[in-house]
């Protein structure tokens, strides 16, 4: 049988059709992988900037902190000059208040061999002092042995007028033990 010359380059360029077909094909994966590589590196650009605006925003929110510390000591020095517990003003509400006194068992064992019934709440199968009872026993009467008594401080707080996001009015202050968590952009 004889090939044709017809035939022979026919034959060639469905050969190098398919070796073209192979390599666009080929070229497209490559093409895959060259934007799969730039979405991995446009993340990881987008968590350097987050990261490095996180530290900024820390550091300006700790020297904001800072200055907010300053000025409570400020308004706190104002309301002990001026002798008073409290004292509204057009934007909020200082006051200097007795934190109740606190009670605390330093030693058990010795606590709950002389404490009195009243000093004491029975769960079946369990004796542990009641604090409420305890503090309520020794304002009439002797501190019972194991018993340390933590007097309450004098404390000073404010409250700023207005209103929050949620429509309720706002509390801060260095004795609201203030929740002013630093927040960063992520």
């Amino acid at each position: 049988m004889e090939v044709n010359f017809l035939d022979e380059l026919l034959q060639e360029a469905e050969v190098k059709e398919a070796e073209q077909t192979e390599a666009y094909f080929d070229l497209l994966l490559l093409q895959i992988k060259q934007l799969t590589k730039q979405i991995e590196y446009n993340f990881s650009q987008s968590e350097k900037e987050c990261s490095m605006i996180n530290g900024f925003v820390l550091h300006k929110n700790a020297q904001l902190q800072e200055k907010i510390r300053w000025l409570e000591m400020k308004l706190e020095a104002f309301i002990r000059e001026k002798k008073e517990k409290t004292i509204a003003l057009p934007n909020g509400t200082l006051k200097m208040h007795k934190k109740p006194d606190k009670v605390e068992i330093e030693n058990l064992d010795l606590f709950l061999k002389k404490a009195k019934s009243e000093m004491l709440t029975i769960i079946p199968e369990q004796v542990k002092p009641d604090l409420n009872k305890i503090k309520n026993y020794i304002k009439s009467k002797p501190v019972p042995a194991g018993v340390k008594v933590i007097e309450g401080k004098e404390e000073f707080s404010y409250k700023l007028n207005g209103e929050n996001n949620n429509g309720r009015s706002e509390k801060t202050g260095a004795g609201a033990e203030q929740d002013l968590t630093l927040r960063a952009v992520v």
